[in-house]
């Protein structure tokens, strides 16, 4: 996927995200996504989250439930995540 592609990401009530330019979806659960996107990757939490539509051919992901928060972050911030994972 091109950096310069479109991205964009679209929350409406805290219920529903719409991502634009997403390359893969790394992980889900009903807690956490993990996307990677043409901005970076891009964690979404939240609660009884789920997948409503998924279209990679054009970049966009739905995602339903509700939603606590979006962070796009840095490999260096996924090895501290790793780690701090392992040490709890």
């Amino acid at each position: 996927m091109a950096s310069s592609e479109q991205h964009d990401v679209t929350i409406r009530g805290r219920k529903m995200v719409q991502v634009t330019g997403v390359a893969s979806v790394e992980s889900f659960d009903v807690r956490e996504f993990v996307l990677v996107t043409s901005a970076g990757p891009l964690v979404i939490q939240g609660a009884n989250l789920h997948m409503k539509h998924l279209d990679l051919e054009r970049g966009v992901v739905e995602i339903e439930g509700t939603v606590s928060s979006l962070a796009y972050v840095t490999e260096q911030s996924q090895r501290k995540g790793f780690v701090g994972k392992l040490f709890r």
